[in-house]
């Protein structure tokens, strides 16, 4: 495959930061799914609300708050350790190894490392499904955060500072629009993965194939 012509503009990048959900595997895996599903189940037993309303405070906790986690927290004092091992729990089964993504994510240069609103464990059991192992040098979750989510600018700065990345040498690659725009602000080349492009101001590149853009950076 050809090197494309937007390869240039990344020549400057020696860390490369990449989402999990949703981005490391695609949408139609369908895994986010089923921690959508135990997200209701554990807001229905613990608030003793009836599914529809569960649903509701998970989508709006989302919504509002950047994710179900934090709505909770902030507004039902939940301890997210519990919440986080809870929602995890699923078949991972669903997800395949992809061979083409892990080949581009090896050959990047420089650092690579997962930020995730999830957690750190459940990251390393994705990354195992796809046949990613051993390829990043960190993995952060939220709990590196201080349980602070994305797209929260502080977030960005715990788990940075942490990692002692230079944000005007690295990369970000998320599905979740909101999400890219604290590392635009901070420098970094941002590239939204998702089936549909979103225009906006602080997403620089979109492509509906990771490990494409990926192979193309070569």
């Amino acid at each position: 495959m050809s090197r494309h012509p937007f390869a240039d503009q990344f020549n400057h990048v020696t860390t490369w930061v990449f989402d999990l959900d949703n981005t490391l595997y695609p949408p139609s895996m369908r895994l986010f799914d089923q921690i959508e599903a135990r997200m209701t189940d554990w807001v229905m037993r613990t608030l003793g609300v009836d599914r529809s309303e569960a649903d509701r405070l998970r989508i709006l906790y989302w919504r509002d708050h950047g994710t179900t986690l934090a709505g909770l927290m902030r507004n039902h004092g939940v301890d997210p350790g519990p919440y986080l091992t809870e929602v995890h729990d699923i078949d991972f089964t669903v997800l395949s190894a992809d061979p083409a993504l892990a080949d581009g994510i090896a050959a990047l240069p420089g650092r690579k490392i997962i930020y995730t609103n999830g957690c750190a464990p459940y990251a390393e059991r994705v990354t195992e499904a796809r046949g990613l192992g051993g390829l990043f040098d960190a993995i952060y979750g939220v709990e590196h955060a201080d349980y602070l989510p994305k797209p929260e600018a502080g977030a960005f700065d715990l788990v940075f500072a942490l990692d002692k990345l230079d944000p005007a040498r690295a990369a970000m690659f998320e599905d979740d629009p909101r999400n890219l725009a604290a590392p635009h602000a901070l420098g970094m080349r941002t590239i939204h993965v998702a089936p549909e492009p979103m225009k906006q101001d602080h997403i620089h590149y979109h492509t509906d194939d990771l490990a494409d853009f990926l192979a193309r950076l070569r």
